[in-house]
């Protein structure tokens, strides 16, 4: 409505903000500071974005490694750990690579664990990284550094799927999906197929209040914003998007229960390539895939 830039609003802080969000934010009231950032309450790292760049969590340089010293390290999507090299230390990534954030622990960034839960503490730190005897922390966070070294969050290493030899980022593809003006929210997972490697893309949809789902505006939007492998191959419409106790997208249960049809009550959708439309998935459609009758 008009008059939403006369406001006293100058400042904006918190985390987990979406580019689109941000960017429409920014259009609609004006010329408000944003500051993302990004932090976990028993981490020993953290970063702010003071310069409101669009999409970054935060910016390093030379003075804030030598107080909180970090890497982005290579790790394997299948194996769910980090990469280690013949001589069994990890490997840093290049620039504009997606890594895993870790902070190393010393004295000056101790990291205390959890209390009473000593696993999952020994479970959150990584010995011998680098070199003998050295402790790290483990964020379960894949990040990208860019070549101006603004720093962006990738996704969760838990979210994160390998399809066709690739990893896909959920929030990728998701930030994509959700331009869609039908589109509310969109929670994005990999599923199992049987006889294919890594998991197939399959996006989980709300859609705006009193809207319905163009499947046609949905395919032309994946196939134009994303490379081939990351396009989700199943859709699922839901009533509503269920959420953790700390407001992230719930995953385990819509993982385990896949894209059958004769389970699930919510209509579904499939990615088909000869046709180049979403195609309602029926239970002869799903038992072709299933078989291995319909090449993915």
């Amino acid at each position: 409505k008009e008059g939403e830039k006369n406001h006293k609003v100058r400042l904006a802080v918190g985390n987990g903000v979406r580019n689109d969000v941000w960017r429409e934010f920014l259009e609609r009231f004006g010329a408000v500071k944003i500051c993302e950032f990004y932090g976990a309450t028993e981490g020993n790292i953290c970063f702010m974005n003071h310069t409101g760049k669009i999409g970054s969590v935060g910016r390093t340089n030379f003075f804030y490694k030598l107080f909180f010293p970090f890497d982005l390290i290579k790790y394997d999507f299948q194996k769910d750990e980090p990469i280690r090299n013949k001589h069994g230390w990890c490997e840093k990534v290049k620039k504009g690579e997606a890594g895993l954030l870790i902070s190393k622990v010393n004295a000056k960034n101790p990291f205390f664990g959890y209390a009473g839960n000593k696993r999952h503490t020994e479970k959150k730190l990584l010995c011998e990284v680098f070199k003998k005897g050295d402790l790290y922390f483990n964020t379960g966070d894949l990040m990208v550094q860019d070549h101006d070294n603004f720093l962006y969050f990738w996704d969760r290493i838990g979210d994160t799927f390998r399809w066709k030899g690739e990893n896909v980022a959920t929030t990728e593809v998701s930030d994509v999906i959700v331009m869609l003006d039908f589109i509310q929210e969109a929670n994005v997972y990999g599923v199992s197929v049987p006889d294919h490697e890594g998991k197939a893309g399959m996006a989980s949809l709300i859609l705006k209040h009193n809207a319905s789902l163009d499947l046609e505006q949905m395919y032309k939007q994946v196939v134009t914003y994303l490379p081939s492998y990351a396009c989700p191959l199943f859709l699922r419409v839901q009533e509503k998007m269920e959420m953790t106790g700390t407001f992230k997208q719930q995953k385990f249960r819509l993982v385990d229960e896949g894209f059958n049809p004769s389970t699930i009550t919510d209509p579904l959708y499939f990615l088909d390539n000869s046709k180049k439309a979403y195609v309602l998935l029926t239970k002869e459609l799903h038992e072709m895939i299933v078989s291995g009758k319909i090449k993915l």
